[in-house]
């Protein structure tokens, strides 16, 4: 897998902001990824040097329409936590 394969998109919401003030960003990666691989992709993209990495297996919740059930696709999310002064900037001010 290369780097741009592992690394989906950022997930972009209020805990997830509030986690950039520790120097954590949060990620939905490929389900298949492991912690070693997701730190080499962080790195690699955005030139970052990676502390420690933690996953979260999401599994997605059920919604209906009326009645008719379905399903939210399940997706793995990874909290990289950066090395002291380190920082990814996803907004340009």
């Amino acid at each position: 897998m290369e780097a741009r394969d592992i690394i989906i998109r950022p997930l972009i919401t209020e805990k997830s902001t509030t986690l950039m003030a520790e120097g954590k960003y949060v990620f939905e990666v490929a389900k298949a990824a492991n912690k070693i691989e997701i730190a080499k992709a962080v790195s690699t993209i955005f030139n970052v040097k990676v502390a420690g990495v933690n996953t979260v297996n999401v599994e997605g919740k059920k919604k209906r329409m009326g009645r008719f059930v379905g399903k939210r696709s399940d997706y793995k999310k990874a909290i990289v936590k950066l090395a002291a002064g380190e920082t990814i900037e996803f907004f340009e001010a």
